[in-house]
């Protein structure tokens, strides 16, 4: 690394504030993230063992839903540990390549859930618009491929963002990043040069993974309910339209909050920068949160099975 007026030559080591202006609390706002993280784990964890020990629920639904609790427990895990690594045991310090590689991380596994949100609200199309086909559209074979490709798009979409970075950008006016994990956005505008190629193709990745994913699960629904608002009876709609509750609750939660942390990262100099960080960390906590909760709440089978796995532990 060398300094050269003022600015940094390919930093080898960068610096994380935190949330800017609330140093000096951050000890303490790291203890609900802290439980909140806990619960995801335990939750999802919960979750995905329950879906993969229960033969009567290997689904597509319940395959889906498994892969994002894993997904859950792999974004929430990508952050929690460099942020409380910040706020309790001051280890502000992270190695370029490490950077690189969590932000990696990261958007991978945003593209992953949101991927795994829209088989879902495919599969409830499906289900409710076609029930008589559902078996013969959503086979096991279908199911994989839709599995492995939800999983490689955003994979490859990311490592472009990454490539930008260390091959375009070797000029940096600073090595603190105004946040408690590496976030795309936040590392390039730390860069002295031209950064509209990565500004533009991250823009690019987020339309082609979150767009599209966005519209095509509200395409999806509004289908779905104009299905289900002309089902002749009363007892089939109610019942059609709790199996999506769940779907909708983390379909909202989830893109809302993206929604937020997107444009603020682009144009919202005018939002508090702890304002913005803090709900940046709750967009990628939140969700891995509430999930379990949701779906243990809202679906009956899975909530049966969860009162069926501590009701034999109590009578053992």
């Amino acid at each position: 690394m060398f300094i050269i007026n003022g600015t940094v030559f390919m930093p080898s080591v960068l610096t994380f504030i935190g949330i800017p202006g609330l140093e000096t609390v951050q000890c303490w706002i790291g203890i609900p993230f802290c439980a909140m993280y806990i619960i995801a784990l335990i939750g999802n964890s919960l979750l995905v063992i329950i879906i993969k020990s229960e033969p009567s629920l290997h689904e597509p639904m319940y395959i889906f839903l498994a892969m994002l609790g894993a997904t859950d427990i792999t974004l929430s895990t990508s952050i929690v540990p460099t942020m409380l690594g910040i706020f309790w045991l001051h280890l502000p310090e992270i190695y370029f390549d490490a950077c690189l590689f969590q932000m990696w991380l990261i958007h991978t596994f945003q593209g992953i859930e949101s991927g795994v949100l829209l088989a879902m609200a495919l599969d409830r199309y499906v289900a409710i618009c076609y029930p008589l086909r559902h078996a013969t559209i959503f086979t096991r074979q279908l199911v994989t491929h839709i599995g492995v490709g939800v999983t490689l798009q955003p994979a490859v979409l990311v490592i472009p963002c990454l490539l930008l970075i260390k091959c375009r950008l070797k000029l940096y006016r600073t090595r603190l990043i105004s946040h408690t994990y590496c976030e795309h956005m936040a590392l390039v505008k730390l860069a002295t040069e031209d950064v509209y190629i990565n500004k533009f193709y991250g823009l690019l990745g987020a339309f082609i993974v979150g767009g599209l994913h966005f519209l095509l699960i509200t395409l999806s629904y509004i289908q779905i309910f104009i299905t289900v608002f002309h089902l002749p009876q009363k007892e089939a709609r109610l019942k059609a339209f709790n199996t999506c509750v769940p779907h909708i609750c983390v379909f909202f939660q989830f893109y809302l909050l993206a929604l937020f942390s997107f444009f603020t990262h682009r144009s919202g100099s005018y939002i508090p920068a702890y304002i913005h960080i803090t709900l940046s960390n709750l967009y990628l906590l939140v969700p891995p949160f509430l999930n379990p909760f949701v779906y243990g709440v809202k679906t009956k089978h899975i909530r049966d099975k969860v009162v069926k796995v501590f009701f034999s532990k109590d009578q053992a």
